[in-house]
This record gives structure tokens, sequence and C-alpha cells, in this order.
């Protein structure tokens, strides 16, 4: 029998950019799984979600060995089977740390874990390899080499193309790199990190010698700072939201804050983002603010969470707000905002060729 012709991926007008050091091709928008795919969203809306992304010029998908305890990469890998997809049009990424049970070797970055969890993980997915693996976190109970060494294991047994880290700090990360050139491996790609108008320290500043030095790239989740950047919250708190349902710890404490004097002084920013995202740039407050991000030279792709179709869709209008935000307009977001990062200071001495150094 002649093979079932498999769906063709097409780009449309998605931009790609190289993840990193590397040579891989990423579109500037992804979808991720965070508490969403295997989570609140299971069975046929799955389909629904990597279909829809799919078939609009996403072919990245992002997930956890952590994310709703492996369900995440389960409906993931049975979608992508279900659908025909064909694995060389994927980037499929997962991340490893926390584990799915509480041994004392089911989580971290070990050997014994980043082997075994790789494999588990790929069991998950029902794939014989991912693209990029992630060490979700940094682990200071193991030693760095072990770390490095593991990783590039899997990547030699063909488990996985290449490695990168996740809200590691820009020192863990260069002592990872000086690692692999001392022995002639391989080092991170890449850093899953958050990066949106009200975070902004850590990826504009402490990583910027890693650019540079590195190449390094940026995978970035949480570009609507879990949904403050959309606007849903500037008149309060809404019934049917996050905030309003769920009691996890991470939702309270963020609920306090948003009622606390910092807090409603971001609400007035993104109040103030709102009303110049209509008025000036004819878009919404979301797009303005995943355009934002995916503007950066730094950032490789932007992971966009969805509970639906519609979701995928409306935020992939950021795209045409992406080629609007010229010198002159970011000028005015830095004016609203009011966040930059402060330039690395020359204690007095004058710049260099005329200009400021480029460390900020």
């Amino acid at each position: 029998m002649p093979e079932e012709a498999k769906p063709e991926f097409k780009p449309k007008n998605m931009p790609f950019r190289r993840l990193g050091s590397s040579g891989l091709r990423v579109p500037l928008f992804s979808l991720g799984g965070w508490l969403t795919i295997g989570g609140s969203v299971k069975g046929d809306p799955v389909k629904d979600l990597i279909k829809t992304a799919f078939e609009n010029g996403i072919n990245m998908f992002d997930t956890a060995e952590a994310y709703a305890q492996g369900n995440s990469e389960r409906e993931m890998g049975r979608v992508i089977k279900e659908l025909g997809l064909r694995r060389t049009d994927l980037i499929i990424t997962t991340k490893l740390f926390w584990g799915v049970r509480e041994g004392p070797n089911d989580g971290g970055l070990s050997r014994k874990h980043i082997i075994e969890g790789t494999k588990e993980a790929l069991e998950r997915l029902q794939l014989d390899y991912v693209d990029v693996i992630f060490a979700h976190r940094p682990d200071p109970t193991v030693p760095i080499e072990e770390i490095v060494r593991a990783f590039n294991f899997v990547i030699e047994k063909g488990w996985a193309f290449y490695w990168a880290t996740s809200e590691w700090s820009a020192y863990d990360i260069e002592a990872a790199h000086h690692v692999a050139d001392k022995l002639g491996l391989i080092g991170p790609i890449a850093e899953q990190c958050r990066h949106n108008m009200l975070y902004r320290e850590r990826p504009e500043k402490e990583y910027e010698p890693l650019y540079r030095k590195y190449d390094l790239g940026t995978t970035v989740f949480s570009a609507l700072a879990q949904g403050l950047l959309t606007g849903k919250y500037n008149n309060g708190i809404p019934e049917n939201s996050r905030l309003a349902t769920e009691t996890g710890e991470q939702w309270q404490k963020m609920k306090a804050r948003l009622t606390s004097e910092e807090g409603q002084a971001e609400i007035k920013k993104i109040q103030q983002l709102t009303e110049f995202a209509e008025k000036e740039l004819g878009c919404s407050v979301a797009n303005l603010a995943l355009a934002w991000v995916a503007a950066n030279p730094n950032t490789s792709t932007v992971i966009l969470g969805a509970s639906n179709p519609a979701q995928i869709l409306d935020n992939l209008k950021a795209l045409e707000v992406v080629p609007k935000l010229t010198p002159e307009v970011l000028e005015k977001i830095e004016a609203i905002l009011q966040n930059k990062p402060s330039r690395l200071s020359t204690w007095g001495r004058p710049p260099l060729n005329g200009s400021w150094p480029s460390t900020l």
C-alpha cells in the first residue's frame, strides 16, 4: 500500500530565526504546553491547538516533563501522531529537572536523571528524538562537568540534537560554556527565560555579555506577564480569569502583588500601553507586548500559550505589529514603561569612539 500523504508544512508569513548559535531555524512564534496542554486542555482540543498552529506557520512545540506531570508530553506526542505530521517538519523541545516522581534521583540534573529522564520523555512523546532538550533549572547540587557531559551523551546517542538552559543565571551559563570549551564538548545554545515589558533586568542586562560572547538566543516564555499585558486586569480581576479561579500558590502571590502599590503602578502603565497600542498602532496591547519581545534581536522565538485556536490566531496578529516598532515608536514605549535596565557605569570615563559601551 502507498504511504499515506502527510500534511505539508507551509511557513506562510512566519519569519524564522537561528536558535542561538546553532544552525537550527525556528519560527518567531512557537507554541508551548505550560498550564494548558495536558492540564486545562486535553483530548481533541489539543489537536485543534496544534493543527491551528501548524497551519499558520508554527512548527515548534515546547513542553517539559513537569508540565501536568508528564501529561503535556503525552498529549503532544499523541496529537502529532494522530495528525500524521512529518517529523522533519517539526521542532520539538522538552525540559528536564523536576521529574514526574518523588524519588531522590527522579529530578535534578544528575547524569542519572538526565539520561533516564530523556528516555522517559521520548516514550511519553512517542518520538525517537527531540530537537532541543533544556535543563529546566540549574542544579547547584550537581557538578557542572557532570551536567555538561550528560547532555552531550544524550546528543551523541541521537536522543536530542542540541541542549539548552532555562532560568539559569549568566554565571551558570558561563560555567557550562567554560567546561564545554575545556573538554571539547557542546555547550548550551539557548536560554528559555522570562522576558516581557515588565520584566527586563535579566534578559536585557544580565545576559547581554552572553549574547555577544556565545551568540546566545532566547526562547521567551511569559511574554504577556501571565496575562497582565493582555489588559484583562486593567479594571480589576474578572470573575472567570485565572487570577479569580486558580488557587495555586503562584497565582495567589500574583493576585496579592496586583493589589499592591507596585502592582497598581504596573496596571497604570498597562492602561497607558493599551491606549497607545489602540490609537497609534491599531492593535491590542497583547499584540504590542508580543511584538515588542519578538522585535528584540536576541529573541529566537516567543513561546505562545493558548487554550483555544482563536487565541493562537489573535496572538499571531503580532507579526503585523513588529514592522511598526520603529525607533521612534520604541522611544514612546520606553517613555511609558520607565524601566529600561541601566547601563554599566563608566565611573566618569568618557565613551569610546563617540558612543557608550554596548553593555547595559
